[in-house]
């Protein structure tokens, strides 16, 4: 059976890392087999923030936004 870690610390989030956490289920007498990543660590992140967003003028499902932008590091 697979399940995330953040499920598991959703019912009880022990002070053990991901490693401890698995040694811990282990020694229960549940197996584990191996601990993957979901998804591959994010390189090149940009991230926005939208500053003001107005009704356009010409149609009704649209916004005109005023934004900004920033580099952070992961």
């Amino acid at each position: 059976m697979q399940f995330p870690e953040s499920w598991l610390r959703a019912f009880c989030n022990p002070p053990l890392s991901t490693q401890e956490v698995a040694d811990v289920l282990t020694m229960g007498g549940l197996e584990v087999e191996e601990l993957r990543p979901v998804a591959p660590p994010f390189s090149k992140v940009v991230v926005g923030q939208i500053k003001e967003a107005v009704q356009h003028p010409n149609a009704d499902r649209l916004r005109v936004c005023r934004w900004t932008w920033g580099r952070a590091r992961c």
